[in-house]
């Protein structure tokens, strides 16, 4: 299935770049980042093998920019995320048992990204940008547990700006072979996860130690 939908993503991404640039990648993030299955490791290493091309963007009539491509996906990933949220927050999670599967997203996916932000609670919208499965459904999970918009938007804007721009950095690099983006990504799949828990871990601890009730003022 998941062969299928690159399949027909790739063509879609051709022309859609090929029509409108810019406005093609803001797009196509924010379909992604609303719980619908069109995997950024295409949307984004795609426009940067355009920008290692030195291709030129439809809009502006001049080469491909990374740094223009990062605010655009950054952007692209807070509106989908702020769509998906409420999305969340108005239909809850009996709308992801009853229609999920059709999303591709599965069950044991939501459940981990709903133990995940259950343990760890607000910075959950950050790291969850760098953690397969969870990435695709947080935003809906925050919105059914009514996280604060405000705090929601900064964590999730944060935690877009490094996958951004390491998927749009992988696809200068791979170039022509930018498609291959999503098994090169996978050997760190487990290390990301690894790495993220650990960084939340070492958040949390710092938040107890510098909210801690019984501390003199003075020492803080």
């Amino acid at each position: 299935m998941l062969g299928f939908i690159d399949t027909a993503i790739i063509p879609f991404l051709h022309s859609l770049y090929a029509a409108v640039g810019y406005l093609g990648v803001f797009f196509a993030m924010v379909v992604e980042s609303t719980l619908l299955p069109l995997p950024s490791e295409l949307i984004l290493p795609f426009a940067g093998f355009l920008i290692s091309d030195h291709s030129i963007e439809p809009l502006t009539h001049g080469e491909w920019n990374f740094w223009v491509v990062v605010i655009v996906g950054v952007a692209a990933n807070t509106t989908g995320s702020l769509f998906g949220y409420a999305l969340g927050a108005k239909l809850g999670r009996p709308f992801l048992d009853r229609w999920g599967r059709y999303l591709l997203v599965r069950k044991h996916e939501v459940d981990k990204a709903e133990e995940f932000f259950a343990r760890w609670g607000s910075p959950t919208a950050f790291f969850s940008r760098l953690l397969p499965g969870v990435r695709s459904v947080i935003s809906f999970i925050a919105g059914i547990s009514h996280m604060p918009i405000g705090r929601f938007t900064v964590y999730s804007t944060l935690g877009a700006i490094p996958w951004t721009i390491a998927l749009v950095y992988a696809g200068t690099v791979l170039g022509s072979n930018w498609t291959q983006i999503r098994d090169a990504f996978k050997p760190f799949d487990n290390l990301i996860l690894v790495a993220c828990v650990a960084a939340v871990a070492v958040f949390v601890i710092w938040r107890i130690v510098h909210n801690d009730p019984d501390q003199d003022p003075a020492e803080a």
